[in-house]
């Protein structure tokens, strides 16, 4: 398969929302291994190129905007009726050549508001035109604005604007205005689809959350727990194991670990990492479901602005450390929007979990000039078990926890396209 993506763009500002739009789609091509050239007009300056634009297994076409050596001047016809300029039939007929010679070894291909756009009146003519001549083409054509209301008995070639091209399925980014979209074109709704506009979170992040990213997928789990902290067993890390455990055992929902750890001179690294792995695996964990940023080559630590990057996309923040001067991590994670789960045996994660509105549960903790030893009716698992079914039930019910998490998993690239761009190419 080949595509086409059709914007006749003349400039490539990101400031111009359209353009991030396709530069995403262009990524999800390119990601996918499908060979895929951008049709724009021949007046694009090729210094405008940047980031996936620039991408070398992109295949950049010119579309002429040309009539007789002279530039065409593009006019807005967003009204429903009237007289176009003199110039127009010969300018779509020049125009439609070219789209017929960039389009003649693509099987798809996408545009991008050319046939909503009024000041693409040229294009929109021109496209159908062109395609007299493809026959083997699909055409799938995306509107980005609200569809507007379909005059009657629309007269060529305004018309274009409200009427259906043969082989092609209309795309509007919601399913609310599929109705909508098909009234202004005169088709049914069956023939109309929803692809969403993504957000790649990932895009603006460093290169250390790529690798954490190739290693352990950050997008797609219901629960993604960060756990920064000096690799001491004071800190607890295989109860934050465990309570992931209890909380993927009793919800049967995807939960991932990354552990931030940076060494401490006290604890046998190796030793403590196969605990911690056994405890979570014990508790219901998968191996695949805890990663160490260490073993990816961070020996001394995790870059602090790095951490932040990651609490951003994670949502649930578990501390059941054993003892601390003040709790800095809370902070860190609860201004990325996490829901915080905290040792309410220590005084300073009491204090500021207090604060904070946390949920608290009890683990060993040292308090001022004493120690507490925690004991579990009828078991530790069944209490870890029976706060993984509260905390998941309030992160639940937590509206904006809710958005994070759907927005990291249903708005990404990688969503968009498994679901709703690739079964549209291969239908």
């Amino acid at each position: 398969m080949k595509v086409a993506v059709l914007s006749m763009f003349n400039g490539l500002s990101s400031t111009y929302s359209l353009v991030n739009v396709v530069a995403e789609h262009l990524k999800m091509l390119l990601d996918a291994g499908i060979p895929t050239k951008v049709l724009v007009s021949e007046d694009c300056p090729d210094s405008d190129r940047s980031g996936i634009f620039a991408d070398e297994r992109l295949e950049w076409v010119k579309i002429t905007n040309r009539l007789d050596g002279r530039p065409i001047q593009w006019h807005d016809y967003s009204q429903p009726s009237g007289e176009v300029h003199e110039s127009f039939y010969a300018e779509a007929e020049v125009i439609a050549q070219s789209l017929q010679a960039a389009l003649s070894d693509v099987d798809v291909c996408i545009m991008h508001d050319i046939h909503y756009q009024g000041w693409r009146l040229v294009h929109n003519v021109a496209v159908r035109k062109a395609q007299e001549g493809l026959p083997h083409v699909r055409f799938i054509a995306f509107t980005h604005s609200a569809p507007v209301n379909r005059p009657p008995a629309p007269q060529y070639p305004f018309s274009c604007r409200y009427t259906a091209m043969p082989h092609t399925i209309y795309v509007y980014p919601t399913q609310s205005g599929i109705p909508a979209l098909a009234r202004q074109y005169d088709v049914p709704e069956g023939k109309c689809r929803v692809v969403s506009n993504s957000l790649n979170l990932l895009s603006a992040m460093s290169a250390d959350i790529a690798a954490v990213h190739s290693r352990m997928d950050l997008l797609t789990p219901d629960f993604l727990i960060v756990y920064p902290g000096r690799f001491t067993t004071g800190k607890r890390f295989e109860k934050v194991a465990a309570l992931a455990g209890a909380i993927k055992k009793r919800t049967e929902r995807t939960v991932k670990v990354v552990f931030c750890d940076f060494p401490c001179m006290d604890t046998d690294a190796v030793k403590y990492k196969l605990i911690i792995r056994a405890t979570g695996e014990v508790c219901g964990l998968d191996g695949e479901d805890m990663l160490f940023t260490s073993d990816l080559g961070y020996q001394s630590g995790f870059p602090r602005g790095a951490v932040l990057e990651l609490f951003t996309l994670s949502n649930l923040f578990i501390c059941p450390s054993y003892s601390e001067s003040f709790g800095l991590t809370v902070l860190e994670a609860a201004s990325r929007g996490n829901f915080l789960v905290l040792n309410e045996a220590v005084p300073a994660l009491e204090e500021l979990g207090k604060k904070f509105g946390a949920y608290f549960m009890r683990w060993d903790a040292r308090n001022f000039g004493f120690d507490t030893k925690e004991t579990y009716q009828p078991s530790e698992m069944g209490y870890l078990e029976n706060h993984a079914v509260k905390i998941a039930d309030r992160m639940r019910d937590n509206p904006v926890l809710r958005a994070k998490a759907l927005t990291r998993q249903f708005f990404s690239p990688g969503w968009v396209w498994y679901n709703q761009l690739q079964p549209l190419l291969e239908a």
